[in-house]
């Protein structure tokens, strides 16, 4: 993976999913330090938890409910439950996402 995390982090567990994480794991909430090389394109879909995410480096394109919005250093985005979006990112960009589980 080519973010720029501290070691501590890439010492993290990977991501088994569509992109390269490391993944930190706490009880109810899922904790990735996600990054994307420039070009990077994920379709349309949905999650079955909450996400929170906060851009550290470059910029995410979120489409979500129709709407398009750029998402910069330091800005955070919020994608609810089974909600359908797509994600883009034009630059190398890295994130910290936290997927919260449903209360049961």
């Amino acid at each position: 993976m080519a973010g720029k995390y501290p070691n501590r982090i890439k010492s993290l567990p990977l991501f088994d999913g569509r992109f390269d994480a490391y993944k930190l794991e706490s009880k109810g909430c899922d904790v990735l330090f996600a990054s994307y090389p420039a070009g990077t394109k994920i379709p349309t879909h949905t999650h079955q938890t909450e996400n929170h995410g906060v851009i550290t480096r470059g910029e995410l394109i979120l489409t979500m409910n129709g709407e398009v919005s750029r998402i910069g250093v330091g800005e955070w985005y919020h994608v609810p439950v089974n909600v359908e979006h797509a994600a883009e990112f034009e630059v190398e960009t890295d994130e910290i996402e936290f997927w919260f589980e449903l209360s049961k």
